[in-house]
């Protein structure tokens, strides 16, 4: 078990399959939609490094309105595959980024088959692995909790947007710091 504390340099967010489609029949599907609009503006606050994957878009179509406004300018890799790593383009996109970059977090859809089939794939890459728990969901409650629990299982780190974005943080009265705040509180309110 790991137990150091993330940084941002060592850290890349990816998001996967946020689409208006599936997000319509997602288990508290604004709450985690909020919550990849978050981690996407901490990450270009912090300097991470985001990449996006559609599931089969001409079918499923594209992401929900606040998100895609937010990876306009990310890459983005369609994908028919449930593991974003059997991919290609996604699974070169993880090869070319620096070695310094161990760990890969990941936001979005479904827990129990992308999300959980993405981060197989990542670790079977050497990659360590923090699914955002928050800013993960599935159509089902029941797949929800058991995409989680198998994924524990497997050693992957499982937190709240709010603990990974304080860990990644460090200390308070930083400009990050500063610049991240307003995003926290609005979502407390």
């Amino acid at each position: 078990m790991k137990t150091r504390l993330l940084a941002p340099e060592n850290v890349c967010l990816q998001v996967i399959d946020v689409q208006k489609s599936l997000m319509a029949k997602i288990h508290e599907a604004e709450k985690v939609s909020a919550t990849v609009e978050l981690m996407i503006r901490c990450a270009g606050i912090l300097g991470i490094p985001v990449l996006a994957n559609t599931q089969y878009k001409k079918g499923l179509g594209p992401y929900v309105d606040n998100v895609a406004a937010l990876v306009a300018e990310v890459p983005q890799f369609d994908k028919v595959e449930f593991n974003a790593l059997a991919n290609g383009e996604t699974a070169a996109f993880i090869d070319g980024l620096p070695d310094s970059i161990r760990t890969i977090v990941l936001v979005g859809v479904e827990t129990h088959i992308c999300i959980y089939q993405t981060a197989m794939g990542l670790l079977g890459k050497g990659k360590e692995v923090w699914i955002v728990s928050d800013g993960v969901s599935s159509r089902n409650v029941s797949d929800h909790r058991e995409g989680l629990a198998r994924l524990q299982t497997a050693g992957v780190a499982i937190g709240s947007a709010e603990m990974l974005i304080y860990e990644l943080l460090g200390k308070a009265g930083t400009p990050d710091f500063k610049k991240i705040l307003p995003y926290i509180i609005a979502r407390n309110e």
